[in-house]
């Protein structure tokens, strides 16, 4: 009769310890690969761009969780929307298990609409979400041209 095989909890554990070193591959890899990614684990800090949802292009969220306002710059040049900022690597007392959190430099540009209302343009930060609002201006807005003749 067979029994079913037990794990005990130091292979369980050897278990994950093999696939984070799994991970821990496949991230070098996709650096090697892709040259310019910014894993946080790989320790390079190139600018990255975070999370983003863009609603008709004229308002855009972006996801910066514990990044301060005062961190982040929200500017328009040329017809594009630029948000950039840096997110500081936080002390840490004891030994770090695990680090995929990003860190460094962050660049988000979009290209805006030219009907886009660039001297409007809003932002706001709200629990880890920066909004930023770009109105419409009525230069879009189609004209009746009577014909003459």
């Amino acid at each position: 009769m067979t029994h079913p095989a037990r794990h005990s909890r130091d292979g369980f554990s050897a278990a994950l310890h093999e696939l984070d070193d799994l991970r821990a591959r496949v991230d070098q890899l996709m650096h090697a690969a892709f040259p310019g990614g910014g894993s946080p684990e790989s320790g390079t800090h190139e600018p990255w761009a975070p999370l983003a949802d863009v609603v008709d292009a004229y308002l855009v969220e972006l996801e910066l969780p514990g990044v301060d306002k005062e961190q982040i710059t929200v500017e328009v040049i040329e017809g594009e929307l630029d948000i950039h900022g840096e997110i500081k690597e936080k002390e840490h007392v004891g030994v770090r298990r695990r680090h995929t959190r990003r860190m460094g430099h962050f660049d988000y540009r979009t290209t805006l609409p030219p009907n886009a209302d660039t001297d409007h343009v809003s932002a706001e930060l709200t629990s880890g979400v920066l909004t930023a609002r770009v109105p419409k201006t009525e230069t879009g807005k189609a004209q009746h041209i009577p014909i003459t003749g």
